[in-house]
């Protein structure tokens, strides 16, 4: 079983994305906060990073250049799911490591074929 680590401020959508991410056989860890979210992952060593952008403190942007510069979780692809859908957000979220993009709220089917996609299952 895939593990993702979902890095979201917001309970409805932490809840929401945690039930579809359960119901599709992922385990899910939850991180509030950008800075939670960073030492968590080197804790348990996600499969894949969800990764909100407006966070309090530390912004996802800055948590996803975090996440790809660290040689401890460099190799963990995070995909961005945000509000922010212009597509100045979306290049400079590539920009800093993340693999994939994508405007909230995401369509069940396309999110999971984005999570396998990016953690080999396909």
């Amino acid at each position: 079983m895939a593990h993702i680590l979902l890095i979201e401020d917001s309970p409805t959508d932490t809840r929401v994305f945690t039930t579809m991410l359960e119901r599709n056989g992922y385990q899910v860890s939850v991180a509030g906060t950008a800075e939670d979210g960073l030492e968590l992952a080197k804790q348990v060593k996600p499969d894949l990073v969800m990764m909100d952008i407006i966070l309090p403190g530390m912004n996802g942007f800055q948590a996803t250049r975090a996440l790809s510069r660290d040689p401890d979780t460099s190799h963990i692809p995070v995909i961005i799911v945000s509000t922010k859908g212009m597509e100045t957000d979306k290049v400079w979220g590539m920009r800093q490591g993340a693999k994939d993009y994508v405007v909230k709220p995401p369509e069940e089917k396309d999110l999971i074929n984005r999570i396998q996609t990016l953690i080999g299952q396909v």
